[in-house]
């Protein structure tokens, strides 16, 4: 059996006792000691590599470890390990029987552990079994293992930046876009907001316009001096800017290092000296100006008088228009929509204060009777830099907004090789599209102040045409554009990034989401047109306003192809492609021309410049099938067209018998009440009510998500 450890019981091997301590070796020494065994050696006491350099590597660890980022300890800096087995320091109190499980000591702040293989403490996780079950489902994609030496090579011998933690994927949204048309909306809401004022404030301006000079020759004079300096802009620059620019001038913030504001300081200073040449040439030339604008005025000695002293001081507004919409492209570049919605309502104030005053010293066109021959030189002079005041405070309001953007302006001539060059290439294009546009302008402005003059009526001229299409395009400026303008910087980057989808779907979206407004609204022109002009222009006479309510009923259904068409010319921008636009409106000016002298030798002189209005619309009616065959067959042969068409069909579907009964009550009470203001307002307001709340419950009925969207985001706003 086996011997008794004699440890145990407290005594030696050959029965000396001692107590308390190890047993004693036979062979020991009377000091204790031990001799060596030569057959027993310590597996560590002899290490080959105990006295190697730490410094040095061996030639294969030098080939895969990186010196640069994990360099070795210096020689004589290496602390020795300390014994690989020893027992715990004992605990200086007993544990609590009543926890069968003490929560661990909180690991040491920083490096706590050596770490094997050249592996950095800073950068390494550590993560325990419930982080593992919980990643196990995430496909991340492992960094390359041997991407250090590239970098080590591409550097130059400067230290690599320690790896950074990749960014969570962003939520991929979901198929239906609920996110991004919310995100539209919103992103849409202040500009909304801003247009809106802007046009009611614009309303007014007509307004007070209207009322000081009255629907006769002298209000064509002052309309058509005051229309143009807006033509000679969109002529020179104004295309360009407004379609051309914005996608230049996402992709110089998006590809230059500045952020593009180099590129925005040398566009806004070659437009600047740009457009004071032209502002120079124009004040110069204003008789001819006058006379290719209306040769019926030219023809009237005081009526080219007024109208020629009108236009020398409008003439200058040029300027301030080019400045006013570069320094708002930069702005919508930026991601900032609202100045340029916003601003232009100083405009309009300034101008409502300037006709009020006159309005105040000489009274309303119904009162004073005034007309080309009986103004007096101070009236004139009073207009003329009321008009001009307005376009300077606009401008001047820009700056806060830029320089709250972090935008400075310092002027920049070095235009060569900085691609204006080849912006100006694509600018050539817009420049001829709105030089087609503007000639049929020309051409209805010629033959509507002729019919006007030979009408004999008040509101059958030039006057009336364009206070009926300022209401008429209220809803465009206000829900089309500011949709588009939130959109336009997204559909560019998506073309820049050759994604014919996402541009499809954007320019989708934008139609569908306008749709919702414009279609209903255009009915309702056709229902109320009538009491709305009499309402509005009722002090320049009722003969003149229930002209001007004739003209916008006119107008109303051609609003629906004119949205149409807005939104889809942007497509072809966003591609940067000019000359498709140019050559869709060389069409629509075309057939606009053409039906209006048709119109113009047919019809009545009365009723000469509604059918000029009804023309309008046409001419987009037939621009938008030319251009949504070219755009769907650019994007590859899909333009969602089945479901906007079947979004358009079913919005008209819903507007028809809304404009019906609306309209059959607004003519209603206009017979019983009167066509004076306060039967126009009362016509408006029942027919109005009427034919929006059969227009939304027939909508609802039919399950049109676009304007179940719409109501949705109205009650969300109303918390409700």
């Amino acid at each position: 059996m086996n011997a008794p450890y004699d440890g145990d019981r407290g005594q030696g091997a050959g029965g000396a006792a001692s107590p308390g301590g190890p047993p004693v070796p036979p062979d020991a020494g009377r000091d204790g000691s031990v001799p060596p065994d030569p057959y027993l050696q310590h597996a560590y006491e002899d290490d080959p590599y105990r006295g190697r350099d730490l410094a040095a590597q061996d030639p294969v660890g030098e080939a895969l470890y990186d010196r640069a980022a994990h360099p070795p300890p210096p020689p004589g800096t290496y602390q020795e390990p300390g014994p690989l087995y020893q027992q715990p320091p004992a605990a200086p109190y007993a544990p609590d029987p009543r926890i069968w499980a003490q929560t661990p000591p909180p690991e040491p702040a920083g490096p706590s552990r050596h770490l094997p293989y050249g592996d950095h403490p800073a950068t390494t996780q550590f993560v325990g079994v419930d982080a593992l079950v919980t990643q196990a489902s995430d496909d991340r994609q492992e960094p390359d293992a041997f991407a250090h030496l590239f970098r080590d090579q591409e550097g130059s011998g400067k230290p690599p930046v320690p790896p950074q933690p990749e960014p969570a994927p962003a939520p991929v949204p979901a198929k239906g876009g609920g996110g991004k048309v919310s995100g539209l909306l919103r992103s849409s809401a202040v500009m909304a907001a801003g247009t809106l004022v802007s046009r009611l404030t614009g309303f007014v301006r007509s307004l007070v316009i209207t009322a000081a000079l009255g629907a006769a020759l002298l209000g064509d004079s002052f309309t058509i001096a005051y229309t143009l300096p807006t033509m000679i802009y969109i002529l020179t620059v104004g295309g360009g800017l407004n379609s051309v620019f914005v996608p230049q001038l996402v992709r110089a913030m998006k590809n230059d290092e500045d952020g593009g504001e180099a590129f925005a300081n040398r566009l806004l200073t070659l437009v600047m000296v740009a457009l004071g040449l032209i502002v120079a040439a124009a004040v110069l030339v204003a008789p001819v100006l006058i006379k290719l604008m209306s040769s019926t005025i030219a023809d009237d000695v005081a009526a080219n008088s007024v109208a020629v002293t009108f236009a020398r001081y409008c003439l200058p507004t040029i300027f301030f228009m080019g400045v006013h919409v570069v320094m708002g492209q930069i702005l919508n570049a930026r991601g900032k929509f609202g100045a340029m919605m916003w601003t232009p309502v100083l405009n309009n104030i300034v101008m409502i204060i300037t006709f009020g005053l006159f309005i105040w010293v000489y009274g309303t066109s119904a009162e004073s009777q005034m007309g080309v021959d009986t103004i007096p030189p101070e009236g004139v002079r009073l207009l003329g830099i009321g008009t001009l005041l307005g376009l300077v405070v606009q401008s001047l309001a820009m700056i806060p907004y830029l320089r709250e953007a972090g935008f400075r302006f310092r002027p920049r001539f070095d235009w060569k090789g900085h691609g204006l060059g080849k912006t100006v290439k694509l600018a050539k294009w817009t420049v001829l599209f709105v030089l087609a546009n503007q000639a049929g302008v020309l051409v209805v402005t010629q033959l509507a102040t002729a019919a006007g003059t030979a009408s004999g009526h008040d509101g059958t001229g030039f006057l009336a045409y364009s206070n009926a299409q300022l209401i008429w395009g209220m809803p465009q400026a206000i829900i089309t554009v500011s949709v588009m303008a939130a959109l336009l910087p997204r559909i560019s980057r998506a073309a820049h990034d050759n994604d014919p989808g996402a541009v499809r779907d954007d320019i989708s979206q934008g139609l569908r989401n306008s749709a919702v407004a414009i279609v209903p609204v255009a009915f309702a022109f056709l229902a109320l047109g009538l009491p709305m002009a009499t309402l509005l222009y009722a002090s320049s006479g009722i003969e003149a306003a229930r002209s001007m309510g004739f003209i916008l009923m006119a107008f109303a259904l051609g609003l629906i192809p004119y949205s149409v068409q807005y939104v889809v010319l942007r497509g072809f921008y966003a591609y940067e492609d000019t000359r498709t636009p140019f050559y869709n409106t060389v069409i629509v000016a075309a057939v606009n021309a053409a039906a209006s002298a048709l119109c113009y030798v047919v019809l009545p002189a009365r009723w000469a410049v509604v059918g000029m209005a009804f023309s309008y619309g046409l001419a987009y009616a037939v621009g938008v099938g030319v251009a949504w065959r070219r755009l769907r067959n650019r994007l590859g042969g899909d333009l969602d067209g089945a479901h906007i068409v079947r979004t358009y069909a079913r919005l008209c579907m819903a507007a028809v018998p809304a404009a019906l009964v609306g309209g059959a009550v607004g003519f209603g009470i206009l017979e019983l009440v009167g066509t004076g203001a306060l039967g126009s307002l009362a016509a408006l307001i029942c027919g109005g009510v009427i034919l929006l709340g059969i227009f939304f419950v027939a909508a609802k009925k039919m399950r049109i998500e676009e304007v179940n969207g719409l109501v949705g985001m109205v009650r969300g706003r109303l918390g409700r």
